[in-house]
């Protein structure tokens, strides 16, 4: 705890230097882009955009950061950016536990947190000075040079992808294809208690409510990447408009609360991949 009140202490007079550079050169009042601008191609097909480059140095930026803080050895007195880190894994591993379950934790963890710090990292990067505010008139409208990846909807929906595509391999790896059948369109009804025309009644409507939650299953992918693009997308435009207004005192209290926006999106994020996992490999515990 007191670890944590060092940082907090540590991080918010930066917060307001940061605040103070965003409002010295404030972005355009005009409408954020829905769509990422195009830095360079990389040959005739692919093309690199601003918010694709943000996410490559942050995750540089993050990982160097951890490893600063971490040292090149971990010690057995921590040190007090040891201890910090060492209690956001703890506090995440607690959260985490009841979820999945203590058997499956082990192996899901470092997935789940290395998710959570990257969506914690992209969601408040547009709060740093110069993202979303530098850049340049392209037909008469403004373009930066690097956009927050979670407010580009191809940045959230290729998250959401990794995410489904974990839930696919932790489902299958420790809970089993047949397991995941059963629980999908499986009779939960015992055959020794009802009748069998009732049973087989049963039957048929477990596998129509199965195919509903297999149709449910796949549209995950768009809740999650809909829901966290919305969210920093919209804030995006929120903070573009109070600054437009009056960029040296109104957008303040947006900042605070994009702050907390961004915490709470990439805690939801996660946690919502946790439950998904936790439904089908902790109903044993």
């Amino acid at each position: 705890m007191a670890a944590a009140r060092r940082w907090f202490f540590l991080l918010l007079p930066l917060f307001a230097v940061a605040v103070f550079f965003q409002m010295a050169a404030p972005v355009p009042g005009e409408e954020v882009s829905r769509r990422a601008a195009d830095l360079f191609s990389v040959g005739r097909h692919i093309s690199v955009t601003n918010s694709m480059v943000a996410g490559w140095l942050l995750t540089i930026v993050v990982v160097l950061g951890i490893r600063w803080a971490l040292g090149r050895r971990p010690n057995a007195v921590p040190s007090r950016s040891q201890a910090a880190v060492e209690l956001l894994v703890e506090k995440l591993q607690n959260l985490f536990e009841p979820i999945v379950g203590s058997r499956t934790l082990p192996r899901v963890f470092p997935f789940l947190l290395t998710l959570f710090i990257f969506l914690l990292a992209t969601n408040l990067s547009g709060l740093l000075p110069g993202v979303g505010s530098i850049g340049w008139e392209r037909n008469g409208h403004f373009s930066a040079f690097l956009r927050p990846p979670s407010g580009d909807l191809n940045g959230t929906l290729a998250l959401a992808m990794v995410s489904f595509g974990a839930w696919i391999y932790f489902v299958f790896r420790y809970a089993g294809p047949r397991h995941f059948l059963w629980d999908t369109f499986g009779n939960k009804a015992d055959r020794r208690e009802v009748p069998v025309p009732v049973y087989l009644f049963l039957g048929a409507i477990f596998l129509a409510v199965g195919a509903v939650d297999l149709i449910s299953i796949l549209f995950r992918i768009v809740s999650l990447s809909f829901r966290l693009y919305g969210n920093v997308f919209g804030g995006e435009n929120l903070i573009g408009r109070m600054t437009g207004l009056c960029g040296y005192l109104l957008p303040v209290p947006f900042y605070f609360l994009e702050l907390l926006i961004g915490v709470i999106q990439a805690l939801v994020f996660t946690l919502l991949t946790a439950v998904y996992v936790g439904l089908l490999t902790g109903k044993e515990e």
